[in-house]
């Protein structure tokens, strides 16, 4: 409803001029309806260094776009970790704004190789076994998964959805049925999807990676970024993440979480914002 702008100078006038103001207001036309979506695309964040964590909850706030966030423990640029409670105002706000979360493992956990008898090889990146090789079955993995959910419930006292993501998009056929034998389905990203925020900015430039995306994401496409690269020296989302939204809009896209994606919606764990 527009808002009709009426000063009242005199007390005794005050009446007849407020019941013009209703009047304009009521009849001012409404704001016209948005145009009909021609595709859907399913943002989705990997935790990282949390350099971007702010920036990119107030864009999505600003655009009333709703992303899917996978988690782990990853060390941050203030020396502290992502699922610290320190982190929990954060985690709080994106849960109010009606978010969609999954498991992305607790210590960062790279699968290596499969072994025998139903085993993996595999790699923390953080906690207390980081960078060593360790042989885990897959019910170890299964749990280290759900450190995730135990500690986001936590800080946040909201569940996560069945989602995960193996770090580095790394895994195995038999990990992914591991992974859904305790409830979790794997979301991979799109070849589209790849934001490219990784690589070096030098040889990949932000406008290189806003145009690849804006040229060859589709509908349905899975886009995966971080909230914080160690490695890029100019940093992706301040550059990129806006203009992005902006060109996919005026393209006609709309943005869902997974929760509303058709091979994830059976995995949330509340209904779709």
């Amino acid at each position: 409803m527009r808002r009709a702008f009426c000063r009242v100078f005199r007390p005794s006038a005050r009446r007849r001029v407020l019941a013009s103001c209703l009047s304009l207001s009521l009849a001012a036309p409404a704001p016209a309806m948005a145009l009909e979506c021609k595709g859907t695309i399913y943002l989705t964040f990997d935790t990282g260094s949390q350099s971007q964590a702010e920036l990119i909850a107030a864009t999505l706030r600003k655009h009333h776009i709703k992303a899917t966030f996978f988690m782990a423990n990853e060390k941050t640029v203030h020396g502290d970790y992502s699922l610290d409670p320190a982190w929990a105002p954060l985690w709080k706000e994106l849960v109010r704004d009606g978010h969609a979360f999954g498991t992305h493992t607790f210590d960062h956990v790279y699968w290596q190789r499969d072994l025998p008898a139903g085993q993996f090889s595999v790699q923390p990146q953080f906690g207390a076994d980081a960078g060593r090789r360790l042989t885990w079955s897959a019910a170890q993995y299964c749990d280290e998964m759900n450190r995730v959910a135990d500690r986001f419930r936590q800080l946040t006292g909201a569940p996560i959805d069945r989602f995960w993501r193996a770090p580095g998009g790394k895994a195995s056929p038999a990990l992914l049925a591991a992974g859904a034998k305790c409830g979790y389905a794997h979301a991979a990203w799109s070849p589209a999807g790849f934001s490219g925020d990784e690589l070096p900015s030098e040889k990949w430039p932000n406008a290189l990676l806003l145009r690849r995306a804006l040229d060859s994401l589709k509908d349905g496409d899975i886009f995966l970024a971080h909230m914080g690269i160690w490695s890029r020296h100019d940093a992706w989302a301040p550059a990129v993440l806006e203009p992005l939204i902006e060109g996919l809009e005026r393209k006609g896209f709309c943005f869902a979480t997974l929760r509303e994606h058709p091979d994830f919606k059976s995995y949330a764990t509340r209904g779709a914002p």
